[in-house]
């Protein structure tokens, strides 16, 4: 890869959160010694996006503006084989991004992106993770908010157990505090996949399955009511709150328990995530009104009359996005409890906490892809030399913690 043009070609510059990505970088100092790019479909908005980078920093003016599309084949070979990392923010990924994704295994291209599409990934690792193996290729799915924190805050739980000689044997994540709103291309996603799931019992049944991104599901944990998506309002004694179901849980989960089968947490090893709201009558109330409020939009995307009208009417459209104001006034708060075992005859029960400081889905969502695709251009030699379709904790682990760290975003573990 040392000959190749471009450490890292940022496909999809010209959306909303690509925007952001490109500017996160062009702010970035170490990003400075990184040869970029920026690629997509019309030039002319690529030139546009150039033009407000060099207005932050004047030593973009010979930023390389690539045109290419993601359904077009020999568009993609002729930038593929010439960068270390693709970084993609083209969804909704089922639809655009199969033949970036297959391209990167082939040519032996690392790969990162935000998708947050069960049915994506799945046909990712079944079409190219034995192809990126062959190729050394690092193909790193989830690379934002869904799910970098939930995947990072499990890892870093069983880096800390792992450290005292044991392993995890279940962790729940909560996430609590959030403030942020959602883009159009992030509601063009949510429609687009219930529609598919509505259409094809497969991608119900692929959805429905705790372990669908395993290479091998564990035997029993399919049907494990501790691993079974949350439904319902709950009251959990391990943090003396209320629970509801989180909306990106069904990712997730997916992701950590991915990453658990390519790293071995613990045996066995179970994950649930949930949210989670003070305790008392308000605490109750308001899981309710969170429940109530999933299920309604769930069955509403589902009916093609009244998804219709969600996508006029209700949901932001394409290209729009919270503005910098309220992406500065965003943030968020995930907690983690784990029980494992230690060396020794105690039993391990450990804590952890993971933040950040802007809105989780686009402010913080740039800086965890930003830091994520520079993370694999320039700190390969100090990763696990692992390959495949990876997750976030499998491919680049304390590496991009440490990464975060540094940028603002909170990591601790405290307990014994």
């Amino acid at each position: 890869m040392t000959t190749r043009d471009h450490d890292i070609v940022l496909f999809g510059a010209t959306g909303f959160t690509g925007k952001l990505v490109a500017e996160y970088l062009a702010r970035h100092g170490g990003a400075r010694s990184v040869r970029w790019a920026i690629a997509g479909r019309n030039e002319a908005k690529l030139e546009a996006v150039k033009r407000d980078l060099v207005a932050i920093d004047p030593a973009l003016a010979d930023l390389p503006v690539l045109v290419a599309d993601g359904h077009d084949q020999a568009s993609l070979d002729a930038i593929v084989p010439k960068t270390r990392v693709v970084c993609s923010t083209v969804g909704p990924f089922g639809v655009h991004g199969r033949k970036l994704a297959a391209t990167c295994a082939r040519r032996g291209t690392h790969y990162c992106d935000i998708t947050g599409e069960v049915p994506f990934i799945r046909a990712s690792i079944d079409e190219n993770h034995d192809q990126a193996v062959e190729t050394r290729a690092r193909i790193v799915h989830c690379c934002g908010f869904d799910s970098i924190p939930s995947d990072l805050g499990v890892f870093i739980l069983w880096d800390h157990a792992r450290k005292l000689g044991g392993s995890l044997a279940w962790t729940k994540g909560f996430v609590g505090e959030m403030s942020g709103t959602a883009s159009g291309g992030t509601a063009a996603t949510m429609l687009a996949l219930v529609e598919e799931a509505t259409r094809d019992p497969k991608v119900r049944r692929l959805l429905g399955n705790p372990h669908a991104l395993d290479p091998e599901v564990p035997r029993g944990h399919d049907r494990d009511p501790f691993e079974a998506d949350v439904r319902g309002v709950a009251f959990d004694s391990d943090i003396d709150r209320w629970t509801a179901p989180f909306v990106m849980s069904s990712i997730n989960t997916r992701i950590v328990r991915r990453s658990n089968a390519l790293l071995h947490y613990g045996e066995p090893f179970r994950y649930r995530e949930l949210m989670s709201l003070p305790k008392g009558p308000r605490g109750f109330v308001a899981a309710c009104a969170v429940t109530a409020g999933m299920a309604g939009f769930t069955l509403s995307a589902a009916l093609p009359p009244t998804r219709a009208l969600l996508a006029r009417f209700v949901l932001p459209k394409a290209g729009e996005g919270p503005s910098k104001e309220a992406r500065d006034r965003g943030h968020f708060t995930l907690r983690f409890v784990a029980e494992g075992t230690t060396g020794t005859a105690t039993p391990l029960r450990v804590k952890a906490t993971v933040k950040g400081t802007s809105d989780p889905g686009y402010g913080e969502t740039a800086k965890m892809l930003g830091q994520s695709c520079l993370c694999l251009a320039m700190d390969a030699d100090a990763l696990e030399p692992r390959y495949g379709v990876l997750t976030p904790a499998s491919a680049m682990g304390m590496t991009l913690v440490d990464r975060l760290r540094r940028e603002g975003m909170t990591f601790a573990v405290e307990g014994d």
